[in-house]
């Protein structure tokens, strides 16, 4: 039903949708300036110049992204249209063919994000105050090793 595939320029608008939506479904603790700031940057600098994987429908649809630097998971956005439907878990599982051990950090103000990555077996390793922008949003650090 979904296949993954590399991403491709002409994809850039829609993970931009996809970021957004996700983003205003689930990071409550955002202010509207802050995800607009945010966005100028993921639209502009993130998205265009970093490789994703792409999980698609049958018309070859963007449904969700994964990002990732080596092992560690750099971003995870699913539609919220499709939140539930086992996605996000097809693109860990996709992941953890690429790496024997998998980081991520995620959003301690996230409750949703956290469970997810928890679910899936991943542990607490370690919190930081800031986020990797320096703004006041405290992030867990994550592990999931193969097995």
């Amino acid at each position: 039903m979904y296949q993954i595939r590399p991403s491709r320029p002409d994809d850039l608008d829609r993970m931009y949708e996809i970021w957004l939506g996700a983003v205003q479904a689930t990071h409550h603790f955002l202010t509207e300036a802050d995800i607009a700031s945010i966005g100028v940057m993921v639209r502009g600098a993130y998205l265009p110049n970093a490789a994703f994987s792409v999980v698609v429908d049958a018309s070859d649809r963007p449904l969700a992204f994964l990002g990732m630097t080596d092992a560690k998971i750099d971003s995870l956005f699913v539609d919220p249209a499709e939140h539930g439907k086992g996605i996000g878990r097809l693109l860990i599982q996709h992941a953890r063919t690429t790496a024997p051990v998998l980081t991520v950090d995620v959003n301690e103000q996230n409750p949703g994000g956290c469970a997810f990555y928890q679910r899936l077996g991943f542990v607490v390793t370690g919190r930081s105050e800031l986020d990797d922008d320096g703004r006041p949003f405290p992030l867990l650090h994550l592990k999931l090793e193969q097995g």
